[in-house]
């Protein structure tokens, strides 16, 4: 009986867990499909009477926020893929060699963690003034980059430190090179870790705001939280816009955890065969 109250229990607290977890995503979603007068009805609607699209057709009307979208999508993507490949290597090194000054990167690495990040943003801008980057897609890959080399190196050097050095001693026996082992038997059991890590590398791009405002001023050259922050008005709040382009802006995210559950569980069957 005891064992069924505590299960009961726990079903009670992971429901709770998850309406207050799913509340904000169910009201922004209801939200952009209030007409504008509801949004604002007293007592609120926790279903709207009646539902309509115009918030998503404005959005596109008031905004240009198809090339918000796609600026956005080209910095993300191509900011994680390049720290990820950097990345890689950087956690390979660090995590099958020692070499003199190894235990001073780590902790520079951890050190970079440490800091908060609104500290350089003066610097970084003169910076990029000086490079004639401002109002560049170029400085926001670079700045991204940098800023999570780190990060993603310390996260896929623990899984290169969980995976035994015998898989690439063997292949290497076999004729491979250390390159192509850890290409060919190394990265396909890493898989987990390297998913893991592009989708944090992904989401911290896509979702950054603080040096997109600072080096892009350009229009077409907006990225989607900075063009979401316009909404944000002296005296009002568009808030159907806001909340249908949050609701857009959300579906890349989740198309990418959904993509990548399966090359996880793909990548933890392939180390359980090779182990």
């Amino acid at each position: 009986m005891k064992r069924f109250t505590l299960i009961g229990l726990k079903g009670i607290v992971l429901a709770l867990y998850f309406i207050v977890m799913a509340f904000p995503l169910y009201w922004i979603t209801i939200t952009s499909l209030k007409p504008q007068k509801d949004i604002f009805s007293v007592p609120l609607q926790y279903w709207p009477k009646t539902l309509t699209l115009d918030n998503y057709v404005n959005i596109f009307k008031i905004s240009k926020f198809h090339v918000y979208f796609a600026n956005s999508l080209i910095v993300a993507i191509t900011a994680a893929v390049i720290v990820m490949i950097i990345a890689i290597l950087g956690a390979y090194v660090m995590a099958r060699f020692t070499f003199r000054g190894h235990r001073q990167i780590m902790l520079a690495f951890f050190a970079t963690q440490m800091l908060p990040g609104f500290i350089s943003l003066a610097p970084l801008y003169l910076m990029m003034s000086d490079m004639q980057l401002i109002n560049n897609r170029f400085s926001l890959v670079l700045m991204y980059t940098v800023t999570l080399i780190p990060f993603s190196t310390i996260m896929l050097r623990g899984f290169f430190q969980r995976i035994p050095s015998s898989l690439e001693e063997a292949a290497m026996i076999d004729g491979c090179s250390r390159f192509t082992a850890l290409l060919r038997i190394i990265m396909p059991v890493m898989l987990p870790g390297i998913a893991s890590t592009f989708i944090f590398a992904f989401v911290q791009n896509w979702n950054e705001l603080f040096l997109a405002v600072m080096f892009i001023d350009s229009e077409p050259l907006k990225t989607l939280p900075v063009a979401m922050n316009s909404f944000i008005l002296k005296f009002d709040v568009n808030w159907g816009a806001m909340s249908a382009g949050t609701v857009l802006s959300v579906i890349p995210t989740v198309l990418l955890f959904a993509i990548a559950q399966k090359f996880i569980v793909s990548g933890l069957t392939q180390g359980a065969e090779k182990g």
